[in-house]
């Protein structure tokens, strides 16, 4: 079924896996037209063909651009791609915001105490077992949804330190680049009358996970930038909102120390005991597309089935 004008392109950004590409799905597959913007080495690009190939079989425009999408030249060419693909009528009528590009290191050395390592020693000793065969098995019964066992599981981290470099690349990639992405679609006239604005956050905007200090400041910088585009741009029709989604297995979480344990958290806290999916938030970006939506703007959305409200 065809729900969005022929004419309607969406761009999204970070759309070779994750949210962005279910995204780039779930709109395809609705009469979205879509531009995605990628950033892949050449040995993923099999894989990421094969997902673009099932857009293209869906009967809608389709670009997909391996570029930097941090980079003026970048942004400039997009800009260049979409007015050739679009043509005179077509306009943007989504712009996603999905780049997950940052650094994952601790800002404080290592105190010495790990209290998960030392319950699992006690435990290794009373059963007179190998420790390391103990871990083994409490990771695969982990994997396997016992995650109640998660606290006996250790977060690997980096002995390299957060440097102000690594925090302030961070917290433009995945935060304020936004700004840089509307400007120019906006100064080249690409927008909708109608535009909706859309960017990535997750809990760790109030909760500090060791490691994830510069993504936080990112997460919270792209709020707020995207409050003031919905104040700044409601008088050219531009909405802006942030979603919000839970826990979510994706590459982009695996590369955070500790994925393991916060995925049997999330699932253990969930009203409905599963992890959220890029193809559940993909349905609620697919919604906030639609007309009926004009009127949410500022907004931070959860899309996370309960679980940031509920307790273990």
């Amino acid at each position: 079924m065809k729900n969005f004008d022929s004419s309607h392109w969406a761009v999204i950004l970070g759309g070779s896996s994750g949210f962005g590409l279910a995204t780039a799905k779930k709109l395809a597959r609705h009469g979205m037209n879509i531009l995605v913007v990628h950033r892949d080495r050449r040995g993923a690009m099999k894989r990421i063909e094969a997902e673009f190939d099932k857009i293209r079989a869906l009967d809608v425009g389709f670009k997909a651009l391996n570029t930097d999408a941090l980079s003026k030249t970048g942004r400039q060419e997009v800009v260049e791609a979409l007015q050739q693909e679009m043509g005179a009528t077509g306009k943007v009528r989504m712009l996603l915001h999905s780049i997950a590009f940052g650094n994952l290191k601790p800002i404080a050395p290592p105190s010495g105490e790990n209290f998960a390592e030392q319950a699992v020693e006690r435990l290794a000793e009373k059963l007179k077992i190998d420790k390391p065969a103990l871990e083994q098995v409490i990771a695969d019964l982990v994997d396997d949804g016992v995650n109640s066992l998660h606290t006996l599981q250790t977060a690997v981290y980096g002995t390299t330190l957060m440097d102000e470099e690594d925090m302030e690349r961070t917290i433009y990639s995945m935060g304020s680049s936004i700004l840089s992405w509307v400007q120019d679609l906006h100064n080249n006239g690409l927008f909708a009358p109608d535009a909706r604005i859309l960017g990535m956050t997750s809990e760790g905007n109030e909760v500090a996970w060791k490691g994830y200090a510069a993504v936080a400041a990112a997460k919270v910088a792209l709020e707020s930038i995207s409050r003031s585009i919905a104040v700044e741009y409601a008088a050219f029709g531009i909405r802006s909102n942030i979603i919000q989604a839970g826990v979510t297995p994706t590459p982009a979480l695996k590369l955070i120390p500790g994925n393991t344990q916060m995925k049997a958290v999330a699932q253990l806290r969930n009203p409905f005991k599963e992890t959220t999916t890029p193809e559940k938030v993909a349905d609620f970006i697919a919604l906030m597309c639609t007309d009926e939506a004009a009127w949410v703007n500022g907004s931070i959305l959860r899309v996370d089935g309960g679980e940031h409200i509920a307790s273990l």
